[in-house]
């Protein structure tokens, strides 16, 4: 995974941003596009990620910070294969329809994608939120936002694998919570598997700094 658009560092050439988008070459997909396209498209560049050789964009939910770049990346490219929540307006998702190469709408029902990837499915609702499941040697859960939160997002995951989640990353949205409730989330988080966190977005830096305590970094 290769963060692209952050409201942290990205690298020291990026410009940071409220919002969140990462990059998995491995499988050429995007994860959510930040809140700004010309900031996500020069971070990109900055990053090394060819815009052109994206084939899939995954949007997790339909907060202003992680669609904000969707127009600037399939408007160079609209060759791909967009996987959107059917919580975003009916008017956006008829537009972008007619965009891209093929748009996919997803659900409450947690489904794969392609290959080994699969949503959770749309989880909440006062904002519902898919997250994207990687069941790779390390199974892993990646979240926007993680509105439904980390924990519970991660059992889901579990339970629709059935197995360990090994790794979590993006944003926890942990921002005001106190010490307590970053701690429980913490430890139900290690006890469904958990061994490595790249927390960051929304987390908040309280949390940030107590899951790197916690977990490695990948």
């Amino acid at each position: 995974m290769k963060i692209v658009f952050d409201n942290y560092e990205v690298c020291s050439s990026c410009q940071s941003l409220w919002g969140f988008s990462a990059y998995f070459p491995e499988y050429k997909l995007l994860f959510d596009t930040g809140s700004n396209g010309r900031v996500l498209l020069k971070n990109m560049q900055k990053t090394g990620v060819d815009v052109n050789e994206i084939e899939y964009l995954f949007i997790s939910h339909s907060h202003w910070d992680h669609i904000g770049g969707i127009d600037s990346i399939i408007e160079l490219n609209p060759d791909i294969t967009l996987f959107a929540p059917a919580s975003l307006s009916k008017y956006l998702l008829h537009d972008l329809k007619s965009m891209v190469k093929e748009l996919v709408v997803c659900t409450k029902k947690p489904m794969q994608l392609f290959d080994n990837l699969y949503t959770t499915g749309l989880l909440g609702s006062e904002m519902p939120e898919q997250s994207l499941i990687i069941d790779a040697q390390m199974p892993e859960v990646v979240t926007g936002c993680g509105h439904y939160g980390i924990e519970n997002i991660t059992k889901v995951a579990k339970d629709f694998l059935g197995k360990d989640i090994v790794r979590v990353a993006g944003g926890f949205h942990l921002l005001r919570s106190d010490d307590a409730k970053i701690q429980q989330t913490i430890e139900q988080l290690k006890e469904m598997g958990v061994l490595y966190a790249n927390a960051t977005h929304c987390t908040g830096d309280k949390a940030m700094q107590l899951f790197s305590r916690e977990f490695a970094s990948f």
